[in-house]
């Protein structure tokens, strides 16, 4: 299975956007925060992130007579890189896209029936802009973003800390000139 059909399934996406910033959960925690998945498709496709190395074992204790795991994200092995990117058809970045889109709207929902959400107050954002840049601009751009990103990513749950969910989608507009 490629990089990319394993990490852009919608089921598997979601669950890797669970996982991220959260350190490690079990499976159980996973079922709560992802209450639509069925168990068995969450199993199925928690063992074949984990047989990809995408997610690792990073605990097991012994309840009611079963195995219960602890997962986390391996972030070296949950980015569809650059060359597999190039060797997708434009099929098949459409159907990432809308799994990337589904999964991100699975999360705002979730958000939305919590009882105590508040968007405004809790500095839900979501908007779009544009800007004209070269090539270099660009790639400095994105460096830019993710440096700024990793620099807070570090910080463990607690002291008053909520996890925040941050999106990224780039795309090209028009190619052309900027308008007189």
């Amino acid at each position: 299975m490629s990089t990319a059909n394993l990490l852009l399934h919608p089921v598997r996406l979601r669950i890797l956007q669970t996982l991220l910033g959260s350190g490690h959960l079990t499976t159980a925690q996973l079922r709560v925060r992802l209450p639509d998945i069925a168990p068995a498709t969450m199993y199925r496709h928690i063992a074949t992130l984990t047989r990809a190395g995408v997610l690792e074992v990073v605990g097991e204790r012994r309840v009611r007579g079963a195995v219960e795991r602890s997962y986390r994200v391996r972030q070296e092995m949950s980015v569809v890189g650059q060359d597999a990117r190039k060797a997708m058809t434009l099929e098949d970045h459409r159907q990432a896209f809308a799994a990337f889109s589904g999964a991100l709207l699975a999360d705002f929902d979730r958000y939305l029936a919590r009882d105590d959400a508040d968007p405004a107050a809790d500095g839900v954002a979501y908007r779009q802009g544009a800007v004209w840049l070269t090539e270099e601009e660009f790639t400095e751009l994105v460096t830019e973003i993710q440096a700024l990103v990793a620099s807070r990513s570090d910080k463990a749950p607690g002291d008053g800390r909520t996890r925040h969910l941050l999106s990224l989608a780039v795309v090209p507009d028009e190619p052309g000139e900027q308008p007189g």
